[in-house]
């Protein structure tokens, strides 16, 4: 008999192929059947919650489908275990890519083919999908269109590759025991990287000890990519920590959930970070001594001990939102010179 979390990633290989082949009765069909009807499914902004999976598969599914006509979803990492609360899960990463014929949340199609990142965290009670947390990177669609009307990246802007170690989708059955192990390393890791500023200088935390010295840090379109220890902190730690000094310190006002699956773990929360914005430094925000909240669900692989690859996914658009900053409007305002409608689709001669 297979185990509790091979069944569990096993609930969504329909689904995942549905949306590769989309077909929306089979969607449809696949969502009434793995998912509760009262399921809850957490979406980035601006899509918010939907209950159930039809409000999920009209608000959220259907836009997309609409804007990519031949829109397809491929996943490159797969994984599941339980998390220390005793919830099962189930955790994915990869792009929806299509032909970006029509609008998208007021983006601007272009014609052409275009790739939006997701990670997708589904908590599983009696084989069924009762809570999933979403985050789909809407920014990098605005930059593959040029409409992206906020700051420009530090990091590199990329097609974000799957696991270097091509097992995202096919590896050894989950041993609980690595499992644990990589789980509880990052644990240790982040407890060490809390340690920065209020503790000492960057030496407090330890970097070598946790990442490799070739890692690479998949953020989210508007951080951007960076590699190795000195690319990290460079366009990303030092800007993130400037700005928000006082991250890691509200621990008793948020819930995480850590899951490990091999040399795989994940993270999530709904949210999973609270910090003020007090200084200058990230993402070109003025500081505006607000206190918001963040939503980021993350990957690591772990190789020979240490993290040599870290996908991250934060929901900014609603991190603007709280601080008053409403992206579609400026994205609007930015792009109001070029002409809206469709492009047609097929685009060009059969």
């Amino acid at each position: 008999m297979p185990a509790p979390h091979d069944m569990n990633c096993d609930l969504l290989t329909p689904l995942r192929a549905a949306l590769y082949n989309w077909d929306d009765v089979s969607i449809r069909n696949v969502l009434d059947t793995c998912a509760t009807p009262d399921a809850i499914f957490h979406c980035c902004h601006p899509f918010g919650d939907q209950i159930g999976p039809e409000a999920f598969f009209q608000n959220v599914l259907t836009p997309l489908r609409e804007a990519w006509p031949d829109a397809e979803r491929r996943d490159w990492l797969v994984m599941a275990g339980e998390d220390e609360h005793d919830n099962e899960w189930v955790g994915c990463g990869g792009h929806y890519v299509g032909t970006f014929a029509g609008p998208l949340l007021d983006i601007p199609p272009s014609g052409h083919f275009v790739h939006m990142r997701f990670h997708e965290y589904y908590r599983i009670v009696d084989g069924k999908i009762a809570e999933m947390q979403m985050i789909w990177d809407i920014p990098e669609v605005m930059m593959q269109v040029g409409a992206w009307p906020m700051a420009p990246s530090l990091g590199a802007e990329i097609l974000v590759p799957g696991p270097a170690s091509a097992d995202g989708l096919l590896r050894a059955s989950r041993d609980p025991a690595e499992s644990n192990t990589s789980r509880d390393l990052i644990v240790d890791m982040l407890n060490h990287m809390k340690r920065h500023p209020s503790q000492g200088g960057p030496e407090v935390m330890e970097m070598s000890r946790f990442w490799h010295e070739c890692m690479t840090w998949y953020g989210p379109a508007g951080i951007g990519t960076c590699r190795g220890i000195r690319g990290f902190r460079n366009w990303h730690q030092i800007p993130f920590l400037s700005g928000m000094p006082d991250r890691g310190q509200h621990l008793d006002e948020i819930t995480y959930h850590f899951f490990g699956d091999g040399p795989y773990v994940a993270v999530t929360g709904w949210p999973d970070m609270i910090q003020t914005v007090t200084d200058d430094g990230w993402m070109g925000i003025a500081p505006s001594g607000k206190r918001i909240t963040m939503r980021s669900l993350d990957f690591w692989r772990i190789s020979d001990g240490r993290i040599r690859e870290n996908w991250v996914m934060v929901d900014l658009l609603d991190a603007y939102r709280q601080l008053g900053v409403d992206v579609f409007r400026r994205l609007r305002e930015f792009n109001k010179a070029r002409v809206p409608g469709r492009v047609p689709y097929p685009v060009g001669d059969p």
